[in-house]
């Protein structure tokens, strides 16, 4: 049976947020690959609407996602070198870049277990709040398979190469209050109160300067792979773009005036 992914991908625009909700509770949100393209959708839309100024990813049940569903992949004959690679590379690689690349900020609220690349999905956001029930677990090691979706690349960029070997070494899982320990989750709070704490910090994204925040985010994530030079090159080029924008006249002019800016995120 074909089921809609519109609702195994429930999507709602509230308060200038785009709520993107996981709903596959029975599978613990593993996602097909109908559900990764209506997401990667979802967050080209984000970027393109002027009336998003802030993205919410979470899911419903007792776990944010625990993977991708691969029972529901047709079976395949031959593999031919160059198949896993392209796979790898049109699927996991692309949800977690349309993330990465998203030009909205991006929270994650994780209610439960993120494994393997439901992890990923949850790190690459720009704001992890995590329930204390929550779980992260590097997977792959458990079934003998290498990371994907970009984790060899993000994990050691937020906790350093020997922790980021040790979680992927071991699969461990990783408790929500030990992973906010060592800076992969910027919040946790009591399951009842997540779907509020994510609401609060996102609503107040989506009052602020939205394309200084879309240039803050690009500066940020490119910071990581660029020498001093290219990083300030880039810093004088985002200052230059930004202050042609109508939020930038705003905040000076609220300064000299001594009043709270009223942002309209354009």
């Amino acid at each position: 049976m074909n089921i809609d992914p519109a609702d195994e991908i429930l999507h709602r625009v509230e308060n200038g947020v785009s709520w993107i909700t996981l709903n596959r509770p029975e599978a613990m949100n593993a996602v097909t690959g109908a559900q990764r393209e209506r997401v990667i959708a979802l967050l080209a839309d984000a970027s393109a609407d002027p009336d998003v100024r802030a993205v919410v990813v979470t899911a419903t049940g007792k776990g944010f996602c625990a993977g991708a569903d691969l029972r529901g992949a047709p079976a395949t004959g031959e593999r031919v070198a160059g198949d896993v690679a392209r796979m790898i590379r049109l699927g996991a690689q692309r949800l977690i870049t349309a993330v990465l690349d998203c030009e909205k900020p991006v929270i994650a609220a994780v209610n439960g277990t993120a494994a393997g690349i439901g992890a990923h999905l949850a790190l690459a956001c720009d704001l992890v709040v995590a329930a204390e029930e929550a779980r992260f677990i590097e997977v792959f090691v458990r079934r003998g398979l290498v990371p994907d979706g970009g984790g060899a690349y993000l994990l050691p960029r937020l906790v350093g190469p020997q922790k980021a070997k040790e979680l992927m070494f071991f699969g461990d899982s990783l408790p929500a209050a030990d992973a906010a320990r060592l800076g992969l989750v910027n919040k946790v709070v009591p399951a009842a109160e997540l779907q509020d704490a994510a609401r609060a910090w996102a609503e107040r994204l989506a009052q602020g300067p939205t394309r200084a925040l879309a240039l803050t985010k690009q500066l940020v994530n490119a910071s990581l792979d660029s020498d001093r030079a290219t990083a300030l090159a880039a810093e004088a080029a985002a200052q230059e773009l930004n202050m042609t924008t109508a939020d930038a006249n705003e905040g000076v002019a609220s300064f000299v005036e001594r009043r709270t800016p009223k942002y309209l995120g354009r």
